[in-house]
């Protein structure tokens, strides 16, 4: 296969719907989200080495104990790595109730704890401030978001999607509570802001500080940075239940990659980098086993819990860690590697 070939069975692969959520379920009858996304988003990433920024982790309130979930940090510590091989220099964002489990999995990793930097769940828009502003003295060449929550639409948000047409502003108004606009929601549809950093503002105003720098955003809900470059309206339509008005995050990417679990995502992302750069060899050493015990670190050490049923497995989005780990199998086996 050519790369592009190669790229586009990626996307394929990790175009499942385990959890039945419906944005890819739906794809069949609506099309799919956000095409040709992720090779452009691994062409960009593999043209030369820069200073990347990946945020991650997920909190669980309901969780038994309350942990940042399992999806989102195995991807970013997987993407982390195959990018610092690759000369990219390397920083993960994550905020307060999420750092126990996002440093054991970049411990895990192999890279190292002073990667990772930590947001305050108080004064978090100042922090994103005086972040961007340190960046700007080596500007960021791209900011990624894996599996990381962010805020939901109001009326304003809706008008600017929409650019040119109509944007559903009366239903929007008319369905969604008040109390719900500009919030972080799990896909339960509850408010989680008491347990969130909102570090939004990072790609808000990603541009101001490094003109150049290009956002990506890996999601798997409808509920996570990247998911407002969906149209609303399409991702309700595509969500089951009543909650799905409530819950799609506002903040749009460049490049959206859409997968049914967000590590799945972010693996193709990883694989389809270094098919890109010519360097396959650096997802060789990424065994099946690298990636199981990047969970069992997780939620021995975090702690971690699985999210939809909050209990502390070695699992991910409610699959055992074997299912979970096929896709994984499967991309290595594609570029020659055995599990």
């Amino acid at each position: 296969m050519s790369k592009n070939e190669t790229v586009e069975e990626f996307d394929r692969l990790v175009r499942r719907d385990p959890a039945g959520r419906g944005l890819i379920g739906t794809e069949q009858q609506r099309g799919a989200l956000c095409p040709g996304h992720l090779a452009a988003a691994a062409v960009e990433l593999a043209d030369s080495a820069g200073r990347v920024v990946i945020v991650t982790g997920f909190f669980i309130p309901h969780g038994e104990p309350p942990a940042a979930e399992t999806d989102g940090p195995p991807g970013a510590v997987t993407l982390g790595r195959v990018l610092a091989d690759l000369g990219h220099d390397v920083v993960l964002v994550t905020d307060e109730p999420c750092a126990g489990a996002t440093r054991a999995a970049v411990l895990e990793a192999g890279l190292p704890g002073s990667c990772v930097e930590e947001a305050p769940l108080q004064g978090t828009a100042d922090w994103c401030e005086n972040f961007l502003q340190r960046a700007a003295g080596s500007p960021l060449s791209h900011l990624v978001a894996i599996e990381r929550v962010g805020p939901s639409h109001d009326p304003v948000s809706l008008q600017r999607q929409a650019r040119e047409g109509s944007a559903p502003v009366e239903l929007f108004e008319e369905r969604v509570p008040r109390s719900s606009w500009g919030c972080c929601h799990n896909m339960r549809g509850e408010v989680i802001d008491e347990w969130t950093a909102d570090i939004s503002p990072l790609f808000d105003r990603l541009t101001e500080f490094s003109p150049e720098a290009t956002s990506i955003g890996i999601g798997d809900g409808g509920n996570e940075i990247g998911m407002g470059s969906v149209p609303w309206e399409e991702l309700v339509a595509r969500l089951p239940g009543e909650h799905s008005l409530r819950i799609p995050c506002r903040i749009a990417t460049d490049w959206t990659l859409v997968a049914g679990i967000s590590n799945w995502g972010a693996w193709a992302l990883s694989a389809a980098v270094a098919v890109c750069a010519g360097r396959p060899d650096v997802i060789e050493p990424l065994t099946g086993a690298w990636q199981r015990g990047l969970v069992e670190r997780m939620v021995a050490d975090g702690p971690a819990v699985d999210g939809p049923s909050g209990k502390a497995m070695v699992g991910v989005d409610g699959l055992p860690i074997e299912d979970y780990l096929h896709v994984w199998q499967e991309i290595r086996e594609m570029l020659g590697w055995s599990s």
